[in-house]
């Protein structure tokens, strides 16, 4: 210490056991010990944490820093400080005095200040003829000299927490998105599996995690996500190897059988226009009267024997789409079923009659939904429909929204799997946030 004596605080301040130790620390700083105060204030911001201080009494404490002459902090160039509380408002940008005194305060019972009042308790100096410092009252930057070591050791333990936290969101980051995109594709594949409840668990996880989570919580969070990922892989592996074990001869026999596009003229029971019909616009305001006009009642489908046969599964429908199973689509798109003969839905037969009805219903022309047909195939066209009716209060014109998706089919931009997973989880059990 300058004065190598014990000081107490001025007026109705009361000394304390810390202060004292702080005074004793600042009593041991050897003569040739010196640290750069920029470079020790940027530890002191990253071992804020540690050290009990907010930003404010770092903004108090940076302002004090800049009163010191030096660059550099040594017991030489003397580590009293004396500014008044209105110039060091003036150097925390206008920071009212009674905060700046309430975070000095704060900054002297962390450690990294002492108070050197004076018999008044102001703060100045007093100089010899030669004009240099005799005695100063103020603040002593000591402490912050005689703890620099400690403090950039707290600084680096902070940094590589912070860098920790960092990586292990990273990690779970990755997890994250190998278990979503696995998942789908194997709902895409069609491979056998509860992947509804392994993506519901997948969901519970990641909403599990509290907003401002600790790094045990992030820990424990990318643990039972490796543990889930490995669950899907093994599951994805094992069908990977039973398709390989199966030998290319037998699967483009199964292609070949499941190949087997439905005609045109099996979509509705008639797109010509007879004569004196009216051309239903390609809009959102379709017209049941309409649909009814043109004589789109009952089950204008034909079952084919070959349908019969098809083992239910992922298939390649026209233009490469991938379709899916009934149960699936269904699942993804309950208004459709309302629309279904006596409101069931039980077969492709029904969900495709359903879908001439919804597609009157939303005013998509025949023209369009033909379209959709031939270059979807006949199912995968219905499944829009029922996609279209599922998100009707999202979409202005249903029609418009058709021809889009099968334009984009024809580019090969287009993929069913995706629209179905997020209607999915948009009717995900009530109480689950789900997407």
């Amino acid at each position: 210490m300058e004065t190598g004596s014990v000081t107490t605080p001025f007026g109705r301040r009361s000394m304390t056991l810390g202060m004292l130790a702080s005074q004793v620390m600042a009593g041991e700083i050897k003569p040739d010990q010196s640290v750069d105060k920029w470079k020790l204030f940027r530890a002191l911001c990253e071992a804020k944490p540690l050290l009990g201080i907010g930003d404010r009494a770092l903004a108090v404490l940076n302002a004090l820093l800049s009163f010191y002459p030096k660059n550099e902090l040594a017991q030489g160039n003397g580590l009293i400080v004396f500014p008044s509380n209105i110039q060091l408002s003036l150097r925390t940008h206008g920071m009212a005095e009674q905060t700046v005194r309430r975070h000095l305060a704060a900054l002297v019972d962390a450690g990294l200040l002492l108070r050197k009042d004076s018999p008044n308790g102001k703060r100045y100096v007093r100089r010899d003829r030669a004009g240099e410092v005799d005695e100063a009252f103020g603040f002593s930057l000591a402490p912050l000299l005689a703890r620099a070591e400690e403090i950039e050791q707290l600084a680096a333990v902070v940094m590589a927490e912070r860098l920790h936290v960092r990586r292990l969101r990273e990690r779970i980051t990755l997890c994250r998105r190998d278990i979503a995109k696995l998942i789908e594709a194997a709902v895409e594949e069609d491979i056998p599996g509860d992947w509804q409840g392994l993506y519901s668990e997948f969901r519970d996880l990641i909403e599990g995690l509290p907003r401002s989570p600790t790094t045990a919580q992030l820990e424990l969070l990318l643990d039972e996500l490796t543990v889930l990922r490995t669950n899907i892989l093994n599951q994805l592996e094992i069908q990977v190897k039973s398709t390989k074990q199966r030998g290319n001869a037998d699967y483009i026999e199964r292609h070949i059988q499941n190949s087997n596009p439905e005609s045109i003229s099996e979509l509705e029971p008639c797109f010509e226009m007879k004569q004196g019909a009216i051309a239903e616009p390609d809009n959102d305001r379709g017209s049941v009267t309409a649909a009814k006009g043109r004589g789109e009642t009952g089950h204008p489908f034909e079952q084919k024997e070959e349908e019969q046969s098809r083992r239910p599964g992922v298939r390649n429908d026209g233009g490469g789409l991938k379709s899916f199973p009934l149960g699936l689509v269904l699942q993804a798109c309950p208004e459709i079923l309302a629309y279904g003969p006596d409101g069931a839905i039980r077969n492709w037969r029904d969900l495709m009659a359903a879908a001439v009805i919804v597609r009157s219903m939303l005013g998509v022309s025949p023209s369009a939904y033909e379209e959709a047909a031939n270059v979807m195939g006949p199912e995968n066209a219905a499944t829009v429909m029922a996609c279209i009716l599922e998100r009707g209060g999202h979409i202005n014109s249903a029609g418009g929204y058709l021809r889009g998706l099968t334009r984009r089919s024809e580019k090969g931009e287009f993929a069913i799997g995706p629209m179905l997973m997020a209607l999915l989880r948009a009717n995900a059990p009530a109480g689950r946030k789900v997407g």
